[in-house]
């Protein structure tokens, strides 16, 4: 479980504020795929760095229960100057988990090729978001954040990524970002809508939807 309280978050840019959370106090509850939508520039990213806690709020708490991944497709998860394999080994290290079995899952999965053993300042930006997918996935947290990175790849790869996403979900917790809706439809049972630094929960996930459109319009 996560609980946000009374948080609050403010940008400022050329004199415009952009609030990602004003006194926000809310519950992400375990075992459930939460869908965060929100129009873009919310602030959908930074709430969930917030919850990794790799980026401090202005104001209140952010409480949890349990394993927190970091975000997936967060570039600045991974050292530039080491290769895949070895920024893999780190986080195996730091997370104590079996440094072998994860380098192998890891390669196996992420379809790096060659470029595996290659420093991550060389790749692309679907290249580290596979690799980010391939390395948190084989790590069991309790909750995972998921920054649009099924999306990465081609069909065949979504396909694989959103199947074993389904599958960790059969013993963890999820909050997930994506634009394609399609995929809230399939993965989540539950939608979190955030408008002006305030979340709103739908258990009905077509209504979350609904509500995250009629934003938009």
């Amino acid at each position: 479980m996560i609980q946000l309280v009374d948080l609050w978050k403010t940008y400022r840019l050329r004199g415009r504020e952009t609030h990602v959370a004003r006194g926000m106090n809310a519950t992400f509850e375990t075992g459930s795929a939460v869908a965060l939508l929100g129009r873009n520039g919310a602030g959908k990213s930074s709430l969930l760095r917030m919850i990794a806690g790799t980026m401090d709020p202005d104001q209140g708490d952010i409480l949890s229960t349990g394993t927190i991944s970091w975000p997936v497709g967060f570039s600045g998860s991974f050292h530039p100057d080491l290769t895949g394999a070895q920024n893999t080994t780190f986080i195996a290290r730091v997370y104590g988990v079996d440094t072998a079995e994860l380098r192998d899952f890891v390669e196996e999965f992420a379809e790096l090729g060659q470029h595996f053993h290659q420093p991550v300042r060389s790749y692309s930006s679907g290249m580290k978001s596979r690799l980010a997918f391939g390395v948190s996935m084989g790590i069991r947290f309790d909750t995972y954040l998921v920054d649009e990175v099924t999306a990465v790849g081609d069909a065949s790869f979504r396909r694989k990524s959103e199947a074993l996403f389904s599958e960790r979900m059969e013993s963890s917790s999820a909050i997930v970002v994506t634009h394609s809706l399609p995929l809230v439809e399939r993965i989540c049972d539950r939608v979190a809508v955030l408008e002006d630094g305030h979340l709103t929960f739908f258990d009905d996930v077509q209504e979350g939807i609904d509500h995250h459109q009629n934003n938009l319009s």
